[in-house]
């Protein structure tokens, strides 16, 4: 056969794969955006009832649009097509509910197609630098020769160190350039996009791996001890000779770590406080990176849930398997085998002996006294929709006092009694000058909203000390008159509201809220 010949026949059986078969239909655009509606990036398990609800939801919205070539049937049978293609799963989650979820086939596909809707990287530095720094690591931890690695290893220890001694000595900071950053956001939301492919592949192959115990098992052609070996070797073999096993193993590795996975929270914080970051990220990019250890989490949970549902088959069979009932029912089995060979040798090739199916019908000398009553499930009479003329004439006074903190008023009383002559020395004491209608216990969590905001000593906001120490600031008693004329009184730590005239930290914002 011929090279090309080859090549033809790779490029037809990486056509045939699932992923494929998804992006080259013609409604590939419709199930991709129903997918990425439904599923999110997480991958997260749907309860099979709701995916068909969202299924004709999402296709109701979408024909509303003006698409017309849509997928046809119910969201149920849209669902049954989706995994005769092998694009949905169907299986059971922990509490035994039946729950959709994207194969590994699909997910790739929504990777292709996110990847191909950002802004594709062109050549750059940074992805010139990238590669360098990449082949260089490699070699450094690859190479056979000790003293080539020696020397790498020295020469990347006296680059470091010549640039924290320029930066010690106080030179010139380069900063990053807008395409390198750009092309670093693209390269990092580029792998961090793989990794739920990458777990679904791995959690495919423990449920393959879990299918062939059970036919091995059900098969009895082998030994247990032998399929449980088996087991073992594959279960190795999955985690070492695979990309996506050594990838479950490094990031397991990863969680595990305590410290490494505050070093990525804090690496991933510092690049996404970057000046540039909000002019190059858009809100689900940034969403997309601040959730890469949950995303990590999520994917490993699944897995190792897989893999315990294997486990969990293993243990079964080896608690349940009782050598004893088995050697009885083989007995019985030789047993009857001998009684037919018995009644074989007195009767000729075209007897008949009737052997019913089924056991005989039990007897039942009690049946229940009480039966099904339709009267039991006489429907309640229809809720009759009200008056709207009965009901309560509602003045706009009793909606504000039955409704939230008056903050405009609130704000001006502040401002007030810092302008004042003589201020008030805590938000008690102003509290206590307000007039009725403000003094509401809705309006005490109003005063401590605008303090707050406008908060003269940070160590005095609601919910922190303000004692040096650390212990708990005084209290001050507000007493509270409800809108029915009661009284109540809560007892609030003190905000203390310093003379603004004798604060030399006043910044200008508050002195022109004052003023």
């Amino acid at each position: 056969m011929s090279e090309i010949a080859v090549e033809l026949a790779r490029v037809k059986g990486a056509f045939a794969q699932p992923t494929l078969t998804l992006l080259h239909q013609r409604q590939a655009p419709v199930v991709i955006t129903i997918f990425r509606a439904a599923f999110g990036r997480n991958n997260r398990p749907i309860p099979t009832a709701r995916l068909h609800t969202q299924v004709e939801e999402h296709l109701a919205g979408i024909r509303e649009s003006g698409e017309t070539d849509l997928p046809s049937g119910s969201g149920r049978e849209i669902c049954q097509r989706w995994m005769r293609g092998q694009w949905l799963v169907r299986s059971l989650d922990e509490q035994g509910h039946e729950v959709y979820t994207l194969t590994s086939h699909a997910q790739q596909a929504l990777e292709l197609v996110k990847n191909l809707s950002r802004d594709r990287a062109t050549l750059s530095e940074h992805r010139i630098t990238t590669i360098l720094g990449t082949v260089r690591r490699f070699n450094a931890e690859a190479n056979p020769d000790r003293t080539t690695r020696v020397s790498i290893l020295n020469e990347e220890i006296a680059r470091l160190r010549a640039e924290r001694d320029r930066l010690v000595d106080g030179a010139e900071m380069v900063g990053a350039t807008e395409d390198y950053m750009l092309e670093g956001f693209t390269e990092l939301l580029s792998l961090i996009s793989a990794l739920p492919s990458d777990f679904a592949r791995v959690e495919e192959r423990f449920g393959a791996i879990r299918g062939e115990i059970l036919a091995a098992f059900r098969a009895e052609d082998r030994p247990a001890g032998e399929v449980i070996d088996a087991y073992l070797a594959r279960a190795d073999a999955l985690m070492t000779a695979t990309h996506e096993g050594r990838a479950f193993e490094g990031a397991f590795a990863l969680l595990r770590d305590d410290a490494m996975v505050t070093q990525l929270r804090e690496d991933l914080t510092a690049v996404l406080e970057h000046p540039l970051s909000d002019r190059l990220l858009s809100d689900a990019d940034r969403a997309e990176l601040r959730g890469t250890v949950s995303l990590v989490r999520e994917g490993l949970d699944r897995v190792l849930s897989q893999r315990s549902r294997v486990t969990a088959t293993l243990k079964e069979y080896i608690v349940s398997h009782d050598a004893v009932r088995d050697r009885e029912l083989e007995q019985t089995l030789r047993q009857v085998e001998s009684e037919l060979m018995t009644w074989m040798a007195t009767t000729g090739p075209r007897a008949v002996h009737a052997v019913p199916l089924l056991p005989a019908r039990a007897s039942v000398d009690h049946l229940r006294e009480r039966f099904h009553d339709p009267a039991d499930d006489v429907l309640p009479d229809p809720i009759r929709a009200a008056d709207p003329a009965d009901a309560p004439p509602v003045s706009l006074d009793e909606l504000i006092a039955h409704g939230g903190p008056q903050l405009d008023s609130l704000r001006d009383r502040l401002v007030e009694a810092w302008s004042d002559l003589s201020p008030v020395r805590s938000l008690g004491e102003l509290f206590d000058r307000l007039e009725p209608s403000l003094q509401r216990p809705v309006e005490i969590f109003g005063l401590l909203h605008l303090a707050a905001d406008l908060a003269r000593e940070p160590a005095a906001a609601p919910g922190r000390p303000s004692s040096p120490d650390g212990t708990d600031p005084p209290a001050e008693t507000y007493v509270a008159v409800r809108h029915d004329g009661t009284r109540r009184t809560f007892s609030v730590p003190r905000v203390p509201l310093p003379d603004p005239d004798l604060d030399p930290d006043l910044d200008t914002h508050q002195q022109e809220a004052r003023a």
